[in-house]
Formats: C-alpha cells, sequence, structure tokens
C-alpha cells in the first residue's frame, strides 16, 4: 500500500494513467486499487486526463442523476480522445455491470468495458487481453496493490462488498450482489499498514456495516472489528459509515465508547411515514425511530447522527411529507442528506406509478435542506467556545492563510469542515491532530484559530 506517485504537471508522457472516480467512497476504494495494479504494470499517475495515455472512468449507477454524471464524463473523455487518437479510455464499475450494452452502444468510441468484478485485473483489460470475467463483485484484501488517493491524514477501508437486504428502491443488490465479509485480520492489518504510512483517521465502509461477520457466522462482527484496530498504534481515529438502524445494538454502542472510536452515527431511516417505510421495505417508522435515537443518545450522549432521506417516493402525498417533517425536527439530526426519489429497473418499487414530479421532488428536497440547516447550526453553534481536536486535511482553497480539518463529529467528503487560522509566525499545523478554539459556526461549517 502506498502514497500516490504523480506524474509531470505539464506535457505527455508514455505510460501515464489518470482515473476518474465518481460516485460514492467504496468506489473510490475500487478507483485506488485500480491505480495500484496499474501503476505496479508500469504506469504513472497524473491527475490530468488531457495529458494521460490511458483515462479510466470508474462509474457510479447508483441512481438517474449519477448515470447522468457518468454519461457526461465519459462523453468529455472522449472528447480528448478525438483530438489525440491514440488515448485509450477504459469504462469501469457499477453502471457498466448494470447497463454494459446500451453504454457500448451509446460509446462505441470507449476502448475496453469492465464491470465490478475485475478491478485488480485493470492492466491486462487495458492491454487489450480476453479475460474471464470473475464470478463474483472484486472484494479486495490487505495484499492488493491499492493507491491511496485521499490526504494523508485519512484513508477509506471498506470491509465487504455487495448488500443481502432488499429495499425496495434499491439497485445496489442487483448490481453487486449478496453481502460477503472481508476477515477481520485482513481488515487489520490494512489499518496497521495505513497507520505506519502516518494516516491518523480510518473511515469504515460497506453498503452496510454494521452487518459486518454475519455472512461469516460471526455475531457481534463489528463491535469486535472496532475493538482490534483501536488496539493499532498510530491510528487515533475510527469511525465506521453507513449502518442500518434497527441493527444498532447496545453491544455495539459499548464498542462505540472506546476513546479511539468517534461517536459518530451515518443510519439512514430514508422515511418516517409508516405506509411508506413498508413499501420502501425499511424497518423503522418515524415512531420507531425516535425511541432508537433515544436509546442511542442515552448511551451515547454526545454521539453525532447523521441519516439519509427520499422524498418523492410513489405514494408520498401532503401527509406523508408532513409526517417527514415533523420527523426531522424531532430527531435533531446533527447532519442530513437527501435524494430525489429515482425509479430503478428491477426493484420493487419499480413497479409503483410515480405521483411526485420531479420538480416537486426538488421542492420538497429544498425544503427538508431548509429546516435542515437551521438545525445543523444550532448543533453546531454548541461547538463555540469550546476547544476541540482537529484533524487537518490542508491548507483552505478559498480561504488563503485558513488551513482546513474535521472533528469527530464530521464524517470525510459528507460533513462540514472546520476552518482554523494559525498563530502568527506559524505557516502550517504543528502536527496531523491539532487544537482549536472554535469562534464562529454556521450551518455547516465552523471557524476558530488554533492552539498550543
Amino acid at each position: 500500500m502506498t502514497r500516490p506517485t504523480r506524474g509531470a504537471p505539464g506535457g505527455r508522457r508514455a505510460g501515464t494513467i489518470a482515473l476518474i472516480s465518481l460516485g460514492c467512497a467504496k468506489n473510490l476504494v475500487d478507483s485506488e486499487v485500480m491505480l495500484g495494479a496499474l501503476k505496479r504494470s508500469g504506469y504513472i499517475v497524473t491527475d490530468r486526463a488531457e495529458a494521460a495515455d490511458l483515462v479510466v472512468v470508474n462509474t457510479c449507477g447508483f441512481i438517474g442523476p449519477a448515470r447522468e454524471e457518468a454519461e457526461r464524463t465519459l462523453r468529455q473523455v472522449l472528447e480528448l480522445k478525438r483530438r489525440d487518437p491514440a488515448k485509450r479510455v477504459v469504462a469501469a464499475g457499477c453502471y457498466v455491470e448494470r447497463d454494459r450494452a446500451r453504454l457500448e452502444g451509446a460509446f462505441p468510441e470507449v476502448d475496453f468495458w469492465t464491470g465490478v468484478r475485475d478491478f485488480d485485473r485493470i492492466a491486462e483489460i487495458a492491454a487489450g487481453r480476453d479475460i474471464r470475467p470473475g464470478e463474483r463483485t472484486f472484494l479486495y484484501s490487505e495484499a492488493s496493490p491499492r493507491l491511496v488517493s485521499t490526504p494523508g491524514t485519512w484513508a477509506y477501508v471498506k470491509i465487504s462488498e455487495g448488500c443481502s437486504h432488499r429495499c425496495g428502491f434499491c439497485a445496489i443488490p442487483l448490481i453487486k450482489g449478496p453481502y460477503v465479509s472481508r476477515s477481520a485480520a485482513s481488515v487489520v492489518s490494512e489499518a496497521g499498514a495505513l497507520a505506519r504510512l502516518g494516516v491518523k483517521e480510518v473511515d469504515l465502509v460497506s453498503h452496510d456495516t454494521t452487518w459486518f461477520g454475519r455472512d461469516r457466522g460471526r455475531r457481534n462482527g463489528l463491535a469486535r472489528l472496532l475493538e482490534r484496530l483501536e488496539r493499532i498504534d498510530g491510528l487515533a481515529w475510527v469511525r465506521f459509515l453507513y449502518g442500518y438502524p434497527e441493527e444498532i445494538d447496545d453491544r455495539l454502542l459499548e464498542a462505540m465508547a472506546g476513546p479511539k472510536i468517534c461517536r459518530y452515527l451515518d443510519i439512514p431511516f430514508q422515511h418516517a411515514d409508516p405506509g411508506l417505510v413498508k413499501a420502501m421495505r425499511r424497518g423503522l417508522d418515524g415512531e420507531r425511530a425516535l425511541r432508537r435515537l433515544d436509546r442511542i443518545r442515552t448511551k451515547l450522549p454526545d454521539v453525532a447522527i447523521r441519516t439519509s432521506l427520499i422524498v418523492g417516493f410513489p405514494g408520498e402525498g401532503r401527509r406523508e411529507f408532513a409526517a417527514l417533517r415533523r420527523f426531522i425536527r424531532a430527531a435533531r439530526f446533527d447532519h442530513l442528506g437527501v435524494f430525489a426519489y429515482s425509479p430503478e429497473a428491477g426493484t420493487a418499487s419499480r413497479r409503483l406509478a410515480e405521483t411526485v414530479t420531479a420538480e416537486e421532488k426538488e421542492a420538497r428536497r429544498a425544503e427538508i435542506m431548509e429546516i435542515q440547516a437551521a438545525i445543523s447550526r444550532r448543533a453546531n453553534e454548541r461547538h463555540v467556545g469550546r476547544t476541540i481536536d482537529v484533524l487537518v486535511e490542508g491548507p483552505d482553497p478559498g480561504a488563503a492563510g485558513l488551513w482546513t480539518g474535521r472533528g469527530r463529529f464530521q464524517a470525510p467528503e459528507a460533513d462540514g469542515l472546520v476552518r482554523f487560522s494559525l498563530p502568527a509566525g506559524r505557516t502550517e499545523p504543528p502536527a496531523a491532530l491539532v487544537r482549536v478554539l472554535v469562534g464562529s459556526a454556521g450551518d455547516y461549517d465552523l471557524e476558530g484559530r488554533l492552539i498550543g
């Protein structure tokens, strides 16, 4: 496992690779494995697609907007290829796995195609070799030649692949197949290697982190994994993302009380109305969800909670949407994301007639985010006047002299940031983890100054 070695910023170099990773953090890990495999085969990494001999686009096919982004990106890359016919283009990932035949017809200039089964064989694919596709979705291990691309202070660790839930709206099981866990030993080994590279925070990702180990017959798999990760020298923070609310039990909450475990939960509820929750094939309606949140906050009083919701699901009328608004105000989430419902082929909800227009979906999404902005600001204001631990990410690109980082209550690439100034005479923070006195709070971000 290594950090990227970038190609020269200008000019064309033989054997250069640019990889564009779309979609979620789980996709990013697969992209990093592809980069590692290509580097091992002699490619030099560049972040400039126009200067690369080979461009790989790792697509997302989760919902309509993600597919639109993938197609837009392919068109942009193929325009570069028209200017430079020697450039080779690989389309990979979830969207290719989901709809390869249609994509091949729409983008005949793409040189090579691969879905989600052969990320580790990307160098062979890019060389034009015929390979027999893998039998199941690729899941990397600690031995995979991964090239970590996130800031040096933190990294994602994917602990499983696929999903065995059957939520009515979700195509992930159709793309990735059933849930498959890595071994705990593999995850711990990788996390230890990252710590030796200087990584201070590992963020465990999966389509359902709370299911970890169950396919291997292990109970309390995630709780036990967290306890093992806590013992790794050099790691300061361990966070897990995307779990199912009904799977957050007392045993897991006890493990989260460990000093290195971020008291942070990313638990999508999707909706609050009982009828819609049932149609979505989810587990907890608003009333039961509020009881679960009370239990979590009793066990972990300082926990930060993020959720994701869907608006515009078939049957969401004014009454159902009002129930969702009441739930959000009562739940007081620290962080929240909203998706407009996208009908997905092959899912149970695809058979339901759409009852909400695209314009109304967007209006409802905006209304939910407006409600949440005020709640998030109040949550942030609790930190004003306090000194908090901040994991440094780098200089603030939008404000000269300021730096950015995150508190334990902020997940990477999803929540807000902490912007902070340095003492006079200092040009950079003294360490990866620093202490910041918070002076002001916005809807999503905090601002303060480094102390000590």
